[in-house]
């Protein structure tokens, strides 16, 4: 049976893609900080989705600004994209966190001042990449598809804190960054609000762009396709569960708790 041409095409493009996310996008050799990060070593792919879990002062937050670029590590390389980070200057690190970046934190820092869409193009806007109209036509764009379109033209103080949580997504998003860091993103939020958060995590995963969120939450790290464990500064272990599917939640939220009680959580 003769094989039509489109077909051709569609097999080409399904293998490129999946070449593309077997590549790295983030590579860190022997990162040490001070007495807080010690020899931390690990690879991610492209279009994958990592949680980092420890207790409170095992260095999570410490290794995510480290990664980023946010913070210059005492020893050790990460390597973005080739692109090793420690060697560049401060500016050209902040150039690449405004351009190939997003970030979302647990505090928003949002600007009072400001209504949500502004706040939302705001980074993007200080890139000076697009024109404001193109800008905001996104801005509005990626909020509609995070069903918080209807509340641009509001101030901050008019909305939930899941509300806001989700236009601080949408506001990373805004360069089409190739990776989100998140740190504890749903820790001031309720249990409905943190659900919201994670699916607009997962949908954003889905379309390609890769993530590393730190977590004390294992229903959050359990959507994951892997967990690092660090302990004392150390990565302590790691569980790989794959791709997410709403059938398999309750199976890999098991698998996740189990695994933590080994780690000692």
């Amino acid at each position: 049976m003769r094989t039509s041409a489109s077909a051709h095409i569609r097999v080409i493009t399904n293998l490129k893609r999946k070449e593309k996310f077997m590549s790295e996008i983030l590579e860190v050799k022997n990162l040490r900080k001070g007495n807080i990060l010690k020899n931390i070593s690990f690879k991610m792919q492209e279009g994958e989705m990592i949680a980092v879990m420890g207790p409170s002062g095992s260095g999570k937050s410490t290794l995510l600004y480290n990664v980023s670029g946010m913070d210059q590590a005492d020893e050790g390389e990460v390597l973005f994209g080739g692109t090793e980070i420690v060697r560049l200057s401060e500016d050209e690190k902040a150039r690449l966190r405004l351009t190939k970046m997003g970030f979302v934190f647990q505090q928003m820092n949002v600007l009072a001042n400001l209504n949500i869409i502004d706040n939302v193009v705001l980074p993007a806007v200080h890139a000076k990449k697009k024109q404001r109209r193109e800008l905001y036509k996104r801005a509005q764009t990626l909020m509609d598809d995070f069903q918080i379109g209807d509340l641009a033209e509001r101030s901050v103080n008019e909305v939930s804190g899941g509300q806001l949580q989700r236009a601080c997504i949408c506001r990373s998003m805004m360069m089409e960054p190739e990776i989100i860091f998140a740190d504890e993103p749903t820790g001031a939020l309720n249990q409905a609000a943190a659900t919201d958060v994670i699916e607009a995590f997962l949908k954003i995963n889905r379309e390609g762009t890769s993530i590393l969120m730190v977590t004390h939450d294992s229903k959050n790290a359990g959507v994951c396709e892997r967990i690092l464990y660090i302990l004392d500064g150390e990565i302590k272990g790691e569980l790989k569960l794959g791709k997410y599917a709403h059938n398999d939640a309750k199976e890999r939220e098991k698998r996740t708790t189990r695994w933590l009680d080994e780690m000692g959580w």
